[in-house]
């Protein structure tokens, strides 16, 4: 994991088309702009675990009719 210091306002740069700027600092919160092309999907990581995980649930849905459909 790559770890850096950035104050509001700065921001990152990652593979030359996505950009992370800090916005706001309050607290222990920090707000953040992520700008990328709209084909790169950005998720927050609670909501794209939930996605994966009915992504499995789905395909073992889709694995088991298709062993019912070959007996």
């Amino acid at each position: 994991m790559l770890a850096l210091t950035r104050k509001k306002g700065e921001s990152l740069v990652i593979n030359n088309n996505i950009e992370i700027t800090v916005l706001e600092i309050r607290g222990d919160q920090v707000k953040i702009g992520i700008s990328a092309p709209k084909e790169v999907p950005v998720y927050r990581k609670e909501v794209y675990l939930q996605i994966q995980d009915e992504n499995k649930a789905a395909l073992n849905v889709e694995a088991m009719e298709a062993l019912k459909n070959l007996f």
